[in-house]
């Protein structure tokens, strides 16, 4: 079956999955809610003959401003079969980027979920030239509702109207314009092509052993490339996904429908993990040594049975008494979780990996859409520490100058919506993507990431310092829940520092320590001692220019709303550093 478009693969859901109920699922009033492919197909189809009543036409562009849920998907393929061009925007994207990004794509509709969302479009109403409809997924009082929009789409629906219109579009045409909000500058948007889309899910359909009986529990933004993606590579094998209620649910979600795969970024795993050692270290006698036993062994796996026999005699035991309990926590039938949007620490990707979790980790961008490289199951195409092999249909070399990873193939971007200039700084003459991402080749053939071009920075030395490094170092303690690195200029490395506050608060609780208010306790002296200590740990694996000194603990929280991270969770340095301006002076002693 010939598959150009990406709307394509509703037919192959006809032959492969036809009868199934649970293609994309989520929960209402507390219950799951369930779509066959049939309704999948149906309601998209509706969706599309609602926009050409609505009197827009091919190329024009919609936004969707929304939660993941099923509707998401709806109104995704239903532009695609009309022609016309989504540009998702994360719920959570402040007023000036979405002023921008509605302005720039010239958007004449958008999709939302909520009347958070509808106040946010409301307060800048008269700034939006180009928007003409607003169409809800949940009731709002004067917003066109989604189910009155289908109804009329339905009580119009020419089939032939649509099949002329498919008959037109080709796998170069835009399937969608991706705002990257990165943490510097105005937005730029990727152009995706059907053809970006579909030739990285023929490269990554056998990167794990999909089944159409599998369930994918989604719970990463829709609205970024790397869940849009894996959501794609779900729907070409026939795979139900379930969309999550929301973070603070994945696990009991993950209890409900017992999930084979799901994708997320590094601080989930982080998070799952501390969880696993906060419950470890409620435990007493027998029973903590075998845990203790458990995580020793699991921080030393090596993969095909490298430790010996008596190494895999001691890890069958822990499976049987404590690696089974990890697995239930998830559900019970994982087949395989994968990792991206930031670099995963080795250490977990061992630990899981030993636990018969079996743990992918993968790079890409959002102008690559999305895989440039991953691990696999196959034997021999695993490597802990790094992102894996380079799929099949891409090239990837890196820069001599300067070490820079450098991409070309047909998952490339067509290039930045409007700004050729950005285009141009991008994709040299010759076609190759700079990626701004440092890294080199592990045995010639394992991609490994070693810094972020732009966030490398000098000491007073001119020794160069990689703060991301040492970030996900420091954040290898649980009473650390963010942290940045600075020194730029100065005579050491430092860093402010995030405290875990619900992880203090355990360990207050178990030594008798008495809670008084978060203010106080996080300038109490045990837990600057707890993560100085620490800290000192960090600092005998590094060289002289590398270690940290004087770092300060903040009572902060960084989030998307407030700046200080995109949404993809990367640090704005520059936002950061300014609202902690009077303590990094006061770090490096300048007055």
């Amino acid at each position: 079956m010939e598959i150009k478009r990406v709307f394509d693969i509703q037919n192959k859901l006809k032959v492969i999955a036809a009868s199934k109920d649970d293609i994309v699922c989520a929960k209402e009033n507390k219950k799951w809610v369930k779509h066959s492919v049939t309704n999948f197909i149906d309601i998209s189809n509706y969706v599309a003959s609602g926009l050409l009543q609505l009197g827009l036409q091919k190329n024009d562009i919609v936004g969707i401003m929304a939660n993941n849920r099923p509707e998401w998907n709806f109104v995704d393929y239903g532009a695609q079969k009309a022609g016309i061009i989504t540009a998702p925007i994360y719920p959570t994207v402040s007023n000036d980027d979405l002023k921008f990004i509605l302005n720039h794509s010239e958007a004449k509709a958008i999709f939302i979920s909520d009347k958070g969302i509808f106040q946010k479009l409301a307060t800048l109403e008269a700034e939006l030239p180009h928007l003409k409809f607003v169409i809800s997924f949940n009731e709002i009082n004067g917003v066109i509702n989604f189910k009155e929009f289908l109804e009329k789409g339905k009580s119009n629906f020419d089939q032939n109207i649509l099949t002329q219109i498919q008959s037109t579009i080709t796998e170069n045409d835009l399937l969608s314009i991706l705002y990257t909000s990165g943490t510097t500058g105005s937005p730029k948007g990727a152009m995706i092509t059907h053809k970006n889309m579909l030739s990285n899910v023929a490269a990554c359909q056998n990167i794990a052993p999909f089944e159409t009986s599998w369930r994918a529990l989604s719970f990463l933004p829709l609205n970024h490339v790397y869940e849009r993606f894996v959501n794609t590579l779900y729907f070409f094998h026939g795979v139900s996904i379930y969309y999550a209620e929301n973070f603070e649910t994945i696990g009991d979600n993950c209890k409900e429908i017992h999930p084979q795969v799901f994708v997320a970024v590094p601080r989930i795993f982080e998070r799952v993990f501390e969880k696993i050692c906060n419950a470890g270290e409620k435990l007493t006698g027998f029973k903590r040594k075998i845990f203790d036993l458990s995580v020793h062994l699991a921080e030393k796996y090596e993969l095909e049975g490298a430790n010996g026999i008596w190494y895999e005699a001691q890890r069958k035991l822990c499976d049987i008494l404590v690696y089974s309990k990890w697995r239930a926590a998830i559900g019970g039938n994982i087949s395989c979780i994968v990792s991206g949007g930031a670099a995963l620490n080795p250490r977990l990707e061992r630990i899981f990996t030993c636990a018969n979790i079996r743990m992918l980790q993968g790079y890409g961008l959002t102008e690559t859409c999305v895989v440039i490289s991953v691990n696999r199951y196959d034997k021999g195409a695993l490597k802990f520490g790094t992102v894996g092999l380079p799929i099949s249909n891409v090239e990837v070399k890196i820069a001599e100058d300067d070490g820079e990873i450098l991409m070309k193939g047909p998952s490339l971007m067509k290039g930045y919506f409007k700004n050729p200039e950005a285009t141009s700084e991008s994709i040299d003459s010759d076609g190759w993507f700079h990626t701004g991402d440092v890294g080199e080749f592990i045995e010639g053939k394992f991609l490994k990431i070693t810094d972020r071009k732009k966030e490398i920075f000098k000491n007073s030395a001119g020794k160069y310092i990689s703060p991301v490094k040492l970030e996900n170092k420091i954040k290898e303690s649980k009473f650390v829940e963010n942290c940045m690195v600075v020194g730029e200029g100065q005579k050491f490395a430092s860093a402010i520092i995030i405290p875990a506050i619900q992880n203090y608060k355990e360990y207050c609780a178990t030594n008798n320590i008495e809670w008084k208010s978060t203010d106080e306790m996080l300038k109490s002296d045990e837990l600057k001692q707890l993560i100085s200590t620490h800290v000192k740990n960090i600092n005998t694996g590094l060289a002289q220019y590398e270690q940290l000194k004087r770092c300060e603990i903040i009572n902060a929280n960084w989030t998307v709303d407030g700046g200080e991270v995109t949404p993809k969770l990367t640090l704005k340095r520059k936002i950061i550093a300014e609202k902690n301006k009077a303590t990094i002076n006061k770090i490096f002693s300048v007055d």
